[in-house]
């Protein structure tokens, strides 16, 4: 995805970070108003399959390019793509005026049912539900889910509550966990007119 400098406004939710470590090198470019386009290469197929529902679903546009140390294992890798797209999120909403804030959703795929509320609060905090019976969906590790969205909290400030309330199934409740967190990020990043561009809080800061 290549975003013109024309396309960047005063107004625009665009952001772009950069982050280079000795284990990883990630750029993330996110843009909150986009069609959901999704340019995903982190080395992890799953990991990028799984930015793809985050575009699609969350209608966002995404850039995801990741370098790692993949002969050891993808933690590091899914780990600070989860800390750079946390960054980029919270760099593209700025002071986070005029925003819903507040994003819940209930997603099925097949026999697997979860449940995501998220609150762009300033405050970092997930709960984590999810009972993943196998250890792996292909090559890549389940517990991997849970690190993703630590690093993806922490960086972003949102408060985050994963509920599995059904699925036997390791993929599809991990893929309807982050289809319902798209979906759930969609309707919190959504600009409220009602607001007219104030912050949605009663303090007046997030």
């Amino acid at each position: 995805m290549q975003i013109s400098d024309r396309q960047i406004t005063k107004t625009s939710r665009i952001a772009s970070v950069h982050r280079t470590t000795g284990e990883t090198d990630v750029q993330v470019t996110v843009n909150l108003d986009g069609t959901g386009i999704c340019t995903a290469a982190t080395g992890i197929p799953f990991l990028d399959h799984m930015l793809h529902q985050i575009a699609s679903h969350g209608l966002i546009d995404l850039d995801v390019k990741a370098t790692g140390d993949w002969e050891i294992d993808d933690h590091h890798t899914n780990e600070d793509v989860g800390i750079t797209l946390g960054q980029a999120l919270s760099k593209a909403l700025g002071d986070r005026k005029g925003i819903v804030r507040f994003g819940n959703f209930l997603a099925p795929l097949d026999e697997a049912l979860v449940q995501v509320a998220l609150d762009f609060s300033g405050r970092p905090h997930l709960s984590y539900g999810l009972e993943i019976p196998t250890q792996r969906v292909g090559t890549y590790d389940t517990q991997l889910v849970r690190e993703f969205f630590v690093a993806l909290v922490n960086h972003s400030q949102m408060t985050l509550h994963i509920r599995q309330l059904d699925g036997i199934n390791s993929h599809h409740i991990i893929e309807a966990t982050f289809k319902a967190f798209a979906r759930a990020m969609r309707i919190a990043v959504e600009i409220d007119s009602r607001r007219a561009g104030t912050i949605p809080s009663s303090k007046g800061v997030l």
